[in-house]
């Protein structure tokens, strides 16, 4: 192990949303940060508000594009860089009908779930080299739970997926000082709708989704990020394979 080698923070998916509060919140702790984004202006714009709380890199990366993806593995397979930590935050969402799911809709998640695997596994070579880490997955309540209002079949069974793959990396990868967990938010407001809700109207339509949860609003970024942070802290030390609920209650209970 190269002891003199800085410790890193890669967020899949951080130049917005929760990537990017937990981004925020990782440079607040002076952990040097490198978010990875598909849209070049996001990740300058991010770049940008994120340098004056700390360390911040970015890395335009296209998970869907094998050329983009393997320039990625490279990179993490460096073994000058430490990564202590993971979030995989990148997403999509687009509700569907389970009958109109074009082939196209399904591969755009299970693509999406390849890549996350495949930098999941180069990131846990690294910290096994490089005496452990921590790794936060971004999962869903709509793994556990279908909504008729949304339906999101593929979009469920992918997240469903990434939720197993959480508790597998865990128990594989405790003796190697990797703990791995994930969170599984209900709705909260982020860019990740505009796929089907135009930015301006982003905020009236998702009020819309307030009463569904019995805390009585959707959730903010910056909320679920605070967990994502914490499960990445030693102040969660004896936390691994869990899927955490950030809710708003909906799984205990829908109103």
């Amino acid at each position: 192990m190269n002891n003199s080698t800085q410790e890193i923070a890669l967020i899949i998916g951080g130049s917005s949303g929760m990537g990017f509060e937990t981004a925020k919140l990782l440079l607040q702790r002076n952990v040097k940060t490198i978010i990875v984004g598909r849209n070049l202006e996001k990740l300058h714009k991010s770049q940008q508000q994120l340098s004056s709380y700390g360390d911040v890199e970015t890395l335009q990366v296209d998970l869907y594009n094998t050329t983009d993806l393997s320039r990625l593995l490279q990179f993490i397979g460096d073994e000058t860089r430490q990564f202590k930590y993971l979030v995989n935050s990148a997403g999509y969402f687009k509700p569907t009908s389970f009958i109109e799911h074009s082939r196209e809709d399904y591969d755009i998640y299970q693509q999406l779930n390849r890549a996350i695997f495949l930098i999941s596994q180069a990131v846990a070579l690294n910290m096994i080299n490089h005496n452990g880490g921590a790794i936060v997955n971004i999962g869903s309540m709509w793994a556990k739970q279908a909504i008729k209002a949304t339906p999101s079949s593929a979009y469920s069974m992918a997240k469903a997926g990434l939720h197993a793959l959480t508790q597998h990396m865990a128990m594989e990868l405790a003796e190697h000082n990797i703990r791995v967990n994930a969170v599984a938010p209900a709705l909260v407001n982020s860019t990740i709708f505009e796929s089907f809700i135009e930015p301006k109207a982003l905020d009236e339509t998702l009020s819309t989704f307030d009463s569904f949860h019995p805390i009585g609003r959707i959730g903010q970024p910056d909320e679920i990020a605070k967990t994502i942070d914490f499960l990445l802290s030693e102040d969660s030390s004896w936390v691994t394979g869990a899927i955490w609920d950030i809710d708003g209650g909906v799984m205990a209970g829908r109103n």
